[in-house]
């Protein structure tokens, strides 16, 4: 008497086991890839470089450089603007290279680290 479903034997066939070996891999690598961008850091600058901020890949804001004479206590909507261009600059430049890192894992395979939290 036959079994009903699964596969012969109890086990995967070849090509299952091959690919879930390689998703397993490409999952190990993902991490690895954003344990390492998360060690980088990204500066971006605005205002001809009067502000300059930087974010770690864990988008976290680092540090924020002012030059003196773009402290105006009359503008401060000026410089309020100028750090908020900076920051979203840096925290594009961190998108950007994730998404770069994980294209290059999956050979250009869209949505494969879309539901990995904070990938994206």
């Amino acid at each position: 008497m036959a079994k009903r479903g699964g596969f012969p034997g109890g086990g995967m066939p070849g090509n299952m086991a091959n690919l879930m070996k390689q998703a397993q891999r490409m999952q190990r690598q993902m991490e690895e890839q954003q344990k390492e961008l998360e060690t980088k850091e990204f500066t971006a600058a605005a205002g001809g470089g009067a502000v300059e901020v930087t974010v770690s890949g864990k988008r976290e804001v680092l540090k924020v450089k002012l030059s003196q004479e773009v402290v105006d206590p009359d503008d401060i909507e000026m410089l309020e603007d100028l750090i908020v261009a900076a920051t979203n600059e840096a925290l594009r430049q961190v998108e950007e290279e994730t998404g770069a890192a994980m294209s290059k894992l999956t050979g250009g395979l869209g949505g494969l680290g879309g539901g990995i939290p904070g990938m994206f």
